[in-house]
């Protein structure tokens, strides 16, 4: 049994005035629990400050924990930074981590929560606050549980934080495979970045999944993947420029986890991106994605 890092602090009430919903966490384990499937749930610790500053500018996690975040800074993330968004903020890293550990022993975890790939080193940005990712990946590596580990990115949208806070590292590679002329505009470096142009359906998303993300697996020899596992590829979704089916998505996600547990690689995933007015429907796309990488993990 497969176990799901989750906590009630992920669902918060849309700040005031913004538009920006964060019930999707909690839709998403409604649709876990409907579908029957048996996992087991543990609930995330606040990620401790020292590991926030291993990858933010010590200032920046002041701004966030003591909510002065300035306004510049606030619309650049997208919604205001209130009490329980920042306690969120906090579980969320926790709640990757937590998976990346179980992974370690499990084989697989998830996080209900996280891929919070925009968050730069001193802002948030894109709907993101701390960057989950990198966070994870310097306490796994600065508490020696790995050596070397692979952020896989597929959200439709370029993990630029998480390529700039990861940039220079050797115990790092960033891998993220995006829709090219979607956010952010300037795009960031990461050790490989592919992009690909709008519309790009099943086939070609396939194609190029499984031509990158085997060399790198074999050159870089991963000990653990975090996988940020976004479902706005997804031909439906309001923020995506590309045209996966629920099809091509769940082949996407076997691929992955049959690149991975091939080799015999750890992988912990994260939620990632995924918008819509049905937002029910997008928390489905999420819930699947889970399911069929513990599906795939078992076989």
């Amino acid at each position: 049994m497969f176990t799901i890092f989750h906590h009630p602090g992920y669902v918060a009430p849309p700040p005031p005035g913004s538009p920006h919903a964060f019930d999707k966490y909690g839709l998403v384990m409604q649709a876990l629990r409907e579908s029957g499937a048996s996992f087991a749930l543990e609930a995330p610790e606040p990620m401790p400050r020292r590991w926030l500053e291993a990858a933010h500018d010590p200032a920046y996690v002041e701004e966030v924990l003591s909510l002065a975040v300035p306004r510049d800074k606030e619309r650049r993330i997208g919604f205001a930074v209130t009490d329980r968004v920042m306690r969120r903020s906090l579980l969320s890293p926790g709640g990757t981590w937590g998976a990346a550990r179980r992974a370690l022993m499990d084989g697989y975890a998830a996080n209900s929560a996280g891929g919070s790939h925009h968050a730069l080193y001193d802002t948030g940005a894109g709907y993101c606050i701390f960057n989950d990712l990198a966070i994870a990946a310097l306490r796994l590596l600065g508490e020696g549980d790995v050596s070397r580990i692979l952020i896989l990115d597929l959200d439709v949208h370029q993990g630029d934080g998480t390529a700039q806070l990861m940039a220079g590292r050797e115990d790092v590679f960033t891998l993220s495979i995006h829709a090219e002329r979607n956010f952010p505009v300037r795009k960031a470096v990461s050790s490989m970045d592919v992009a690909l142009p709008d519309g790009t359906g099943d086939d070609a998303y396939l194609a190029a999944l499984a031509e990158a993300l085997p060399r790198v697996l074999d050159g870089f020899a991963p000990d653990l993947i975090l996988y940020q596992a976004g479902v706005d590829p997804h031909h439906d979704d309001r923020l995506g420029r590309l045209a996966l089916s629920d099809e091509g998505l769940e082949a996407r996600d076997r691929i992955v986890m049959r690149q991975a547990r091939g080799r015999g690689i750890p992988l912990a995933s994260t939620l990632g991106g995924g918008y819509g007015e049905d937002r029910l429907a997008v928390a489905r796309r999420h819930c699947a994605s889970i399911l069929t990488l513990m599906d795939e993990a078992t076989r």
